[in-house]
């Protein structure tokens, strides 16, 4: 539910711009590599460097120029854009086509347990290599890769031989180069926007990522039903599209960096642990957030069988999750206002606080459309605490740990996620719906709690940065 930690997201190192592995709590410590000012935009929204005089000889820069006129950040933001929903579209293509070639829904799971197991297996190498290679070239390389990929399974498909041992291998080249893409994505975006208006391009990033995820998944379920190669040959002219776009993003995307020759691959992983275990605000915030997942992907299997049991049709749990992501998106456009109004240490608090209060009549309710008002407030809450987290992660995360940072925050999110429904299906088998979602909305109550009185919370998120 929180791509920013799987999540998301995310989104550390002993670096020359970043890290001090000698600080000591409780001295003087500022936020690890905040963004640096740059000169005022033109009107592509890139630096002028010219300014009239001052008294004292200072210069006086005109504000920045809104982000819709950023020619650099609507390039980065579209061509990504696309890239998201050709990658949903696919996401669900890959099982349906499967089910529908082979009828055997044990090769559909293996094909999408492929596309998604680089976010577990792959994102911490991913990440380091965002921060060792040039971030503008991944994106193109990695969008020419998925279109290539998808363009040779909709070959394969087409041709009516159903190998699965080169769907798997597709589907896992494609999720790995989708890591890839996304992580180099996420940490490029504080080259091309002024440090005052990270708010405001995170919280557009966020609608977009939710606005794919709503429109891509029908998108490619309807394309499959007119052709099962259709959505991936869709999907390479999708990717094309993003990397034309992303080719024509001016400059580079990353500060100069440090010689990283002869350093092995692991150790810049083991760095970015460490930055990652000094960061004390950020590890609590993570370990509510992955308990949040768990218990959120527990929730939607319960209330799921708890719609089947009262004799509802898929169509209607369909329409509940599909609430969620509407409220998601509502939440992304606002998360900028909220980030403006309260703290970090807040809006966690007070949202893990409100989810929690909104499972407990989840427990009890049947009826598809007031449990989706519930899931769409639910979903307005996480869309909020994304625009959050993923401001709080680019400030603090210096510009050659972004890569790392984003990869370890997916990480977490992403494996409690894997586990949720697991649980929950045993949970429901011996306790039932309803006693399931009860205990779901106390181990969300508890987490809301152990935040509150956590030490590394009640410090603040700058406490201890580096």
């Amino acid at each position: 539910m929180l791509p920013w930690l799987l999540a998301a997201q995310h989104n550390n190192t002993d670096t020359e711009t970043g890290t001090d592995a000698g600080a000591v709590p409780g001295k003087d410590h500022r936020p690890a590599a905040q963004p640096q000012p740059r000169p005022a935009p033109d009107g592509n929204g890139n630096g002028s460097g010219s300014g009239g005089g001052e008294e004292g000889g200072e210069t006086a820069a005109p504000p920045p120029v809104p982000l819709r006129r950023n020619r650099d950040y609507r390039l980065l933001w579209g061509g990504a854009g696309l890239s998201l929903l050709a990658g949903r579209a696919t996401a669900v293509a890959y099982p349906l086509a499967v089910l529908w070639a082979t009828a055997s829904p044990a090769d559909a799971g293996l094909v999408g347990t492929a596309l998604l197991l680089p976010q577990l297996v792959v994102q911490l190498p991913a990440g380091a290599l965002v921060d060792r290679w040039d971030r503008r070239r991944i994106l193109l390389a990695a969008g020419l890769g998925q279109a290539v990929v998808t363009a040779a399974v909709a070959a394969l498909l087409l041709s009516g031989h159903i190998w699965l041992w080169a769907l798997l291998a597709a589907a896992f080249a494609e999720g790995t180069l989708g890591v890839l893409f996304q992580l180099a994505e996420r940490a490029a975006v504080p080259a091309v926007v002024p440090p005052e208006q990270i708010g405001a391009a995170m919280t557009g990033n966020e609608a977009r990522t939710r606005a794919a995820a709503i429109t891509g998944q029908p998108l490619g379920s309807a394309l499959v039903t007119l052709g099962t190669a259709l959505p991936f040959a869709a999907a390479a002219l999708g990717q094309l599209a993003s990397t034309a776009c992303l080719f024509k993003v001016r400059g580079k995307l990353q500060q100069e960096r440090r010689d990283t020759r002869g350093t092995a691959l692991a150790a810049e992983v083991r760095a970015g642990l460490a930055w990652m275990w000094r960061q004390h605000f950020l590890r609590a915030v993570m370990a509510a957030v992955a308990v949040s997942n768990l218990l959120f992907q527990g929730l939607n299997l319960a209330v799921m069988s708890g719609i089947q049991s009262a004799g509802g049709t898929e169509f209607q749990a369909g329409v509940v999750l599909s609430l969620s992501g509407a409220g998601g998106l509502a939440g992304a456009l606002s998360g900028g206002r909220w980030t403006e109004r309260l703290s970090m240490r807040a809006l966690v608090i007070g949202g893990l606080t409100a989810w929690a209060l909104l499972m407990v009549p989840v427990a009890v309710l049947r009826d598809p459309y007031a449990l989706g008002a519930i899931f769409a407030l639910s979903g307005y809450v996480g869309g909020v605490f994304n625009v959050a987290g993923g401001v709080y992660l680019v400030r603090i995360a210096p510009d050659d740990m972004r890569g790392r940072a984003n990869s370890l925050a997916m990480l977490v999110g992403g494996g409690a996620m894997a586990a949720g429904p697991v649980a929950a299906g045993f949970a429901l088998e011996g306790m039932g719906p309803t006693r399931t979602i009860l205990a779901l909305s106390l181990a969300m109550a508890a987490t809301a709690l152990a935040a509150l009185i956590s030490p590394a919370l009640r410090r603040g998120p700058f406490a201890t940065t580096r």
